[in-house]
């Protein structure tokens, strides 16, 4: 018998994969969240092209980059329930086949219309990229790997911005930017092939008394303690969570235990009004930001978009690394976000009354406190069990993207009422940024608010 035997068996028993396989159904999953965010902040170095070629207003700009997220919000509620029922291999390859087919038809639109029905089909299509594997790795990976797996995920991402500024900005002058669109299909359809040959099949799990595959209370299977209590939902937490879903079975499990559930609702106001405007600003609105108040060039745009995105790269990657030491010594994802996000605020203040001072350096340093917020993810998805985790990450995703819509398209409308009203256009951003600076205030005076601290309000029992 070769000597990994022994390991391996149990892990396939309790549902977990062997670190090899886990390393290329993360590379897979990694490739499509590639694409998905590249495709979502594109619009920023796209937005001088768009706005000459269309005549775009900023409320358009708005509009236009929100789609996506119109579009993928508007998937999240059935996407949970299917995730749960269909596992992620079947559901992504579905949604990301949409994908390709919106590329190719925001390449051929000729109205700001056609190019607006193809962004939010585009945002539907890319909708599980990050959903589909979150929900994967909760069964797949044991507790202190998924905290891992979610911050390397986020990095992924932010290397896709990184792709969507300076190499998109040198390739539009080669290609024209309706051909980039038709790479984007082809890279899309690659990574579905490697997510088909690679990523194994959903298998149901017998609706029970809360337990996994392994004999263990399922949502404790596989983690470490330190890992669950630095997501922010202790083991008491996951136990309760279990100790409910298991009064009813598996096939009755609805959305409504993830809206009752006094965690989620401590998270949701932060998610809607402050991440959803940091992703707001970091996709869209720093580049016209850089442009039309800093005064840059549409180059000089991209290149900040670039270190911006950059920052964000590196700054996960260390969230990565430092997740195991901090869940040691006692620092979880509430105590992190109450500490980073008044940090954030207090850098969004500078930002805005800086004006033309700020430029990329500034808008970097705000989306790196923000990046705090990336912890709150799989800190809901640990607090309930597997059964309902697709329902409960989609949920708080529909949460994230409803706000980063709302906030896109809200700031490009407050700039232009802003302008109607006399402002000039200096002005009229950083007034739109301090509505969203006090829109931040509300949402962290919501989270102290709401008291649903696990380790305080769920004593071990």
């Amino acid at each position: 018998m070769q000597p990994t035997a022994p390991t391996t068996a149990p892990l396939l028993r309790a549902g977990l994969l062997p670190r090899k396989a886990a390393i290329v159904v993360f590379l897979a999953f990694a490739a499509a969240y590639f694409c998905s965010t590249l495709v979502r902040a594109i619009t920023a170095t796209l937005a001088p092209v768009l706005t000459q070629e269309f005549s775009l207003h900023a409320r358009d700009l708005g509009l236009l980059a929100g789609g996506y997220f119109l579009g993928f919000a508007a998937t999240q509620l059935p996407l949970g329930a299917w995730l749960d029922r269909h596992g992620p291999k079947r559901v992504i390859l579905c949604f990301l086949s949409l994908a390709v087919l919106a590329c190719l038809a925001f390449s051929a639109a000729t109205s700001f219309t056609s190019l607006l029905i193809a962004r939010v089909l585009l945002g539907m299509g890319v909708s599980a990229c990050l959903m589909a594997p979150l929900t994967g790795y909760r069964r797949w990976f044991d507790a202190g790997t998924l905290l891992r797996s979610n911050s390397w995920m986020l990095m992924t991402g932010s290397l896709g911005m990184l792709a969507s500024t300076l190499p998109v900005q040198w390739l539009m002058p080669l290609t024209g930017w309706r051909p980039l669109f038709w790479i984007l299909a082809g890279l899309i359809l690659l990574s579905m092939l490697a997510i088909a040959w690679v990523v194994p099949s959903w298998k149901d799990r017998p609706p029970s008394s809360g337990k996994g595959d392994s004999g263990h209370p399922e949502p404790v299977e596989g983690p470490s303690p330190e890992g669950a209590e630095f997501a922010g939902a202790g083991p008491s937490l996951r136990a309760s969570a279990s100790a409910q879903v298991a009064a009813a079975p598996a096939q009755q499990s609805s959305y409504s235990q993830v809206w009752r559930s006094r965690y989620f609702q401590r998270m949701a106001p932060l998610a809607f009004l402050y991440y959803g405007g940091v992703i707001a600003i970091q996709t869209l609105w720093a580049g016209p930001w850089m442009i039309r108040v800093a005064g840059h060039t549409p180059l000089e745009a991209a290149t900040g978009l670039f270190w911006i995105n950059a920052a964000m790269l590196l700054t996960f990657w260390c969230w990565g690394l430092a997740n195991p030491w901090l869940s040691q010594h006692g620092w979880n994802a509430n105590r992190l976000i109450s500490w980073g996000v008044p940090v954030s605020i207090m850098v969004l203040a500078v930002n805005i009354l800086a004006g033309p001072a700020t430029g990329w350096a500034g808008w970097a340093v705000f989306c790196m406190s923000a990046s705090v917020m990336g912890l709150a993810q799989p800190a809901v998805g640990m607090a309930f069990p597997s059964a309902l985790a697709g329902r409960a990450l989609s949920g708080y995703n529909l949460v994230i993207f409803a706000g980063v819509f709302v906030m896109q398209w809200g700031i490009g409308l407050l700039i232009d009422v802003f302008r109607a009203t006399g402002l000039t256009e200096i002005a009229s951003f950083q007034a739109a940024m301090a509505v969203f600076l006090c829109c931040c205030l509300a949402s962290y005076a919501c989270f102290l608010g709401v008291k649903a601290d696990p380790t305080r309000d769920n004593p071990p029992q």
